[in-house]
């Protein structure tokens, strides 16, 4: 038995905390006084879903809450006692949002740019936010001075109308662009690189003159490009400072540059660092060699040769790394071209955000690799910059993210539609076409499906014709470029041969590349020659003898080698044009013609660029038509009429009979520049030339045809010319002084050409 004693020490120990525990769980459930939440100033938002924001919250809490959700313009939270009081004051709705003033921008160019729209609700900091938003869409096309001011316009219910008012100012343009530190070129060279341009009498139609600081730094990349690829490796771009001139209400823009020193490729070599891959087996892809000129983009081609050489080895997750060693005292470049076989990353998914108009797969087809293929870098950049060249896009970025797992990734490519579609109509004279007009219509991006299809028609003093084409870049869902052309065209020769023409017809056609600078198009024409004699008595009785309609069938292709820089104004590069085409699958004509039509350009200074041309062709066939011939002119020596040059038949009016032939060749040199004074931007330059060429080989009807000048003498001469690249296509003034002609040869001083006239 326990002694009372015991009995009282367990008691103190053990039972007196329990009973208080549960003295003070009994305690804790007994019910407080609950607070009473009291709001007041609200009209339409109801009162239960602010008492929610504030329930269970310190009054700062609940204010912080309140006025996060952008329902109130303010909020006070008060508690006395037990009671917590709300006041608001809600913000109004927004009935519509109105622009008064803007003339250079239309009110829908802000949709989607604001945070103030109808049915939401108002703050001052988000019309403060617009109004800066405002104002820096309108700096982006050249209107710095802008001026906009606000008004808000009560209406019932708490509602309102949001009215802005814009006062454009004047434009705001680039007034120079000035460059420090360069010798190697002049500041006029780098200009030219550059897609910002300078304010001049062109500016009231331009916006290139735009000061937009993005494209700046994008220019900028432009400049150091050119010296990478002229060999200055080391060239950086130091400052770029831009001043606003308020008295000239324009920008000056600076950039300061440190050249370096241009290096030559001193050696170069391939390290494979994967077993079954030799340097021998790679050297064919690299595309410099010793004393080469160091050329930047010639070792980004040499990276994606041998990285697609790589691969079609089996090696999809090979890496080319580049490594040069400069030699500063011998001013090269050790060139070393590092293979590895790389990590094994896939990629996981491809994301395509931003296009709105382009479909996806126009994007995703511009990849080499895919979902669930090796992930290379090279072959993501060589994507990145065809899309660029695609022109579809304002802009166009492939960024990288990480995947599911360490070997996965996931590519975004995030891109911004701009219009593609042309509206073009002109006028002019030509030599050939007389007096002429021509509309025109073209979309590069049809439906959003990267397809080319235009339509375009023309009539002048001695012809008029129309024309549809239609090209899909991926015919068959395959890298091969398939099309159409439909036309028809009327020429009056009676000028020079007596005679009119309609030709009618079509060609079917299908291009892929071979390699980066090869490529072949193949085609079938069908088409029909309708001649008529103009004039019977003094006709040739060769081109009698083609009177009527002629029928041609023919197979062909055209095999083309295309190294030149830009093709709109090329510098540097070959371009190289080689035809053949095969008449006689039905039809009434039976011959195998070839041409070829070389062009050489080379940059001679920052100013002159040079051009060689070589042109031959040849026709074959054992009963040859005359209008199947050549008929040759200008296009071969300039100075010369169309169908100047060449056999004629003497027995009638011997100044308005060519006969053609069936061998042709010749060459030019040229050197182009710009004009003194002359706004690049308007594509107008100058030229001078010499040409030399002839044409022989008459094989058509002989009987009653009396041949003269059929004697492969050589034609020359030279001349100057202005060239201008016209929104409706090239036109060419030349003038030219034959030296050496033919006594029946036909010249002509003057000549006009339109390039866009078909």
């Amino acid at each position: 038995m326990f002694s009372a004693k015991t009995l009282l020490r367990f008691a103190r120990r053990i039972i007196v905390p329990v009973l208080a525990v549960l003295v003070i769980s009994i305690g804790s459930s007994v019910p407080g006084h609950a607070e009473t939440i009291v709001v007041q100033g609200n009209s339409r938002i109801d009162s239960t879903t602010i008492q929610s924001y504030v329930t269970g919250q310190t009054p700062d809490v609940a204010k912080k809450d309140l006025l996060a959700t952008g329902l109130f313009a303010s909020v006070e939270v008060v508690k006395k006692g037990d009671t917590i009081i709300v006041t608001v004051k809600e913000n109004n709705i927004i009935n519509r949002v109105a622009f008064e003033g803007t003339k250079r921008l239309k009110s829908e160019m802000f949709e989607g740019e604001l945070q103030l729209k109808p049915r939401g609700s108002f703050t001052q900091a988000a019309l403060d936010a617009d109004i800066a938003r405002i104002k820096e869409i309108y700096q982006r096309v050249g209107r710095s001075s802008v001026d906009v001011k606000s008004r808000i316009v009560q209406l019932e219910n708490g509602k309102i109308d949001v009215v802005f008012t814009v006062d454009e100012g004047k434009k705001t343009g680039v007034k120079s662009i000035e460059f420090n530190g360069n010798t190697a070129f002049s500041s006029g060279r780098l200009r030219d690189e550059m897609q910002t341009t300078e304010s001049n009498w062109l500016s009231w139609i331009k916006t290139t003159d735009v000061y937009d600081a993005d494209r700046i730094a994008a220019d900028t990349e432009l400049v150091r490009r050119l010296y990478l690829k002229h060999g200055y490796a080391d060239m950086r771009v130091t400052d770029t400072k831009v001043d606003y001139d308020e008295a000239a209400a324009g920008y000056h823009v600076i950039v300061s540059i440190d050249e370096g020193k241009q290096y030559k490729v001193g050696s170069v070599d391939i390290e494979s660092k994967i077993a079954e891959i030799t340097p021998d087996m790679l050297k064919g892809r690299v595309l410099l060699g010793a004393g080469d000129v160091y050329n930047a983009d010639l070792v980004e081609k040499t990276i994606l040769g041998i990285t697609t050489e790589v691969s079609a080895r089996g090696y999809a997750f090979s890496q080319v790394r580049p490594k040069g060693d400069r030699d500063a005292a011998n001013s090269t470049i050790k060139l070393s071209f590092v293979v590895d076989e790389g990590p094994r990353v896939y990629i996981e998914r491809i994301n395509v955000r931003g296009n709105t108009r382009t479909r996806d797969a126009v994007i995703r087809r511009e990849f080499d690799i895919g979902e669930g293929d090796a992930y290379n870098k090279v072959l993501i950049d060589r994507t990145e910059r065809r899309l660029n060249n695609l022109g579809f896009f304002k802009t166009v970025r492939i960024s990288n993210e990480p995947g599911s797992t360490p070997d996965r990734v996931i590519v975004n490519v995030d891109v911004e539609d701009k219009s593609t579609g042309q509206f073009s109509i002109g006028g002019g004279y030509s030599s050939s076409e007389g007096l002429l007009a021509q509309v025109g219509v073209s979309e590069s991006n049809f439906l959003g499906r990267g397809q080319y299809a235009s339509i375009k028609g023309s009539t002048g003093q001695y012809s008029k014709g129309v024309e549809l084409n239609f090209t899909e870049p991926y015919f068959l869902d395959r890298h091969l470029a398939g099309g159409f052309d439909l036309y028809s065209k009327q020429n009056d020769n009676s000028r020079y041969a007596y005679y009119s023409n309609v030709k009618t017809g079509g060609t079917l056609r299908v291009g892929a590349p071979l390699t980066e600078e090869f490529s072949i198009v193949g085609r079938y024409s069908l088409y029909n020659n309708n001649l008529t004699i103009t004039d019977p008595a003094n006709a040739s009785l060769a081109i009698q003898s083609a009177e009527g309609n002629n029928l041609t069938s023919a197979f062909g292709y055209t095999l083309s080698y295309n190294t030149v820089d830009n093709i709109n104004n090329p510098r540097n590069g070959v371009l190289n044009e080689f035809k053949q085409d095969l008449a006689g699958f039905g039809g009434d004509s039976r011959y195998i013609k070839t041409t070829n039509d070389l062009k050489f350009y080379r940059e001679i200074t920052d100013n002159f660029v040079g051009l060689l041309r070589g042109q031959a062709g040849y026709v074959y066939s054992d009963d040859l038509r005359i209008i199947d011939g050549f008929f040759m002119g200008p296009d071969l020596v300039r100075g010369f009429a169309l169908s100047g040059i060449g056999a004629r038949d003497s027995g009638r009016a011997v100044s308005k009979n060519a006969l053609g032939g069936t061998t042709y060749f010749g060459g030019s040199s040229e050197l182009q520049f710009p004009i003194l004074g002359m706004p690049r931007e308007v594509g107008i330059r100058g030229a001078v030339f010499a040409d030399a060429g002839t044409l022989f080989g008459y094989s058509g009807t002989t009987n009653g045809v009396d041949v003269v000048g059929d004697d492969g003498a050589i034609r020359s001469s030279v001349g100057a010319g202005v060239l201008w690249s016209s929104p409706i296509g090239p036109i060419r003034l030349d003038f030219a002084m034959p030296v050496t002609k033919g006594e029946f040869d036909q010249t002509q001083v003057f000549r006009f050409s339109a390039g866009s006239v078909f």
